[in-house]
């Protein structure tokens, strides 16, 4: 009951939107030699680039990390470093174990003698999802003073500067040489903006569909100015291209975040309707259970069945063609269902042990046949600090063949 069933779908739709933009983009060819090449269908198709802005979906990522982290600090009741220490040990372990099986993998691909081609592409991909966590773990220990910036000055004026960062790297990066690189200093910037709209969401600043309703409309009219400046039309980068919305993020990236945070504010009621059915529900509560990993690993999922296919000897269309058309990218939507399944038993093979199942007590079955003491605590189903009338002071597992434990609960306040 602590959850916001809203934002966890965000963050499902983000993890999702992230995952399929790859899979969809990251084309790899087999080369003569046999080795892997990494190619994109953007650079063969640019009218592509408009779909880019529904799948580049990081912005909604780190807005459900903002209302999550803001969330979760205001309900802990010790010290912040407890509590940092929690929410950073869930995401440093999934990068720890994806790491120590990527290093074993590359070494026995090693050994039997992959190609050096194949062996960078996979590495390249394994590591580029990994960069999210220096602004996530940076943004996440910032999270209390954030709060503390946003209730007394206002989202605005905690935006604004940051917003600031981007502009300034973008206007000089279009004044130095063409192939200078800055360092990316924008990437805590960019997406400490939708951060921020996340930590002001956790505390009520954007309800209502006013608020929705000017972040989605100044959004498109900032979308609309930066592509008439000239910035690149597509939300990722293209090889090639010689400016990215991504690599660093943009002002095009940050008002793309901002767009997408207004829409999904102003689709909530139907986003809520939606997750009273069972199967919605339940796929966002499983990809919100392991959002990190299928994060981590879908990258990695996808070189490898890419290059164990290769090593049958046949060219598969969609998995080891250039992509240079419309067919390619249709032949890699057939092809999107084995990596899910990849993916999924990569990510439920890594999950940690789950709680030790309810002892079965002899001859019973059902409520009535379960120990008290077996009882799922009920601190997170029945709080008479967040439900129920103020007098609901307790709730007792009572066994029907336990008369002592009956006649207790019978003389507690209703």
């Amino acid at each position: 009951m602590n959850r916001d069933r809203f934002v966890d779908a965000l963050r499902a739709y983000a993890i999702g939107g992230v995952v399929l933009g790859h899979w969809l983009v990251t084309g790899l060819v087999v080369a003569g030699d046999g080795g892997l090449h990494q190619a994109s269908p953007l650079t063969a198709l640019p009218g592509l680039a408009p779909l880019t802005w529904v799948l580049q979906t990081l912005g909604l990522f780190f807005f459900a990390a903002g209302f999550g982290s803001a969330r979760s600090l205001a309900r802990h009741g010790g010290g912040a470093g407890g509590w940092l220490a929690r929410r950073l040990r869930g995401l440093l372990l999934p990068t720890v174990a994806l790491l120590g099986v990527g290093a074993a993998v590359l070494l026995a691909a090693t050994v039997v003698g992959t190609p050096d081609d194949t062996l960078t592409v996979a590495l390249r991909l394994a590591v580029s999802p990994l960069w999210f966590l220096v602004p996530l773990l940076l943004l996440v220990a910032s999270t209390g003073p954030l709060r503390v910036a946003v209730r007394r000055w206002g989202l605005g004026r905690c935006v604004v500067p940051a917003v600031t960062v981007v502009a300034l790297a973008d206007l000089t990066v279009r004044l130095l040489p063409a192939g200078t690189h800055l360092p990316p200093v924008t990437v805590v910037a960019a997406w400490s903006v939708p951060y921020l709209l996340g930590v002001a969401h956790a505390d009520g600043l954007l309800a209502g569909r006013r608020a929705a309703s000017t972040l989605a409309g100044g959004g498109v009219a900032v979308l609309a100015a930066l592509l008439a400046l000239g910035y690149p039309v597509s939300a990722v980068g293209v090889p090639g291209a010689g400016v990215s919305n991504l690599n660093p993020p943009s002002l095009l990236a940050v008002a793309l975040a901002v767009t997408q945070v207004g829409l999904a504010l102003l689709a909530r009621p139907a986003l809520e309707r939606l997750l009273t059915r069972p199967l919605p529900g339940r796929a966002v509560t499983e990809v919100n259970r392991s959002a990190v990993r299928i994060y981590l690993w879908h990258q990695p999922v996808l070189v490898a069945v890419t290059a164990l296919t290769a090593r049958s000897g046949l060219t598969l269309p969609g998995l080891h063609t250039v992509p240079n058309d419309l067919g390619w990218v249709l032949t890699r939507f057939c092809w999107l269902p084995l990596l899910a399944a990849v993916l999924v038993t990569v990510v439920r093979a890594g999950q940690p042990a789950g709680h030790p199942r309810r002892r079965r007590q002899p001859g019973g079955g059902g409520v009535a046949g379960r120990s008290a003491d077996c009882v799922p605590s009920t601190s997170q189903v029945y709080d008479h600090r967040r439900s129920g009338r103020p007098d609901l002071q307790e709730v007792i597992a009572v066994r029907d063949s336990d008369p002592p434990s009956r006649g207790r609960a019978n003389g507690q306040p209703r």
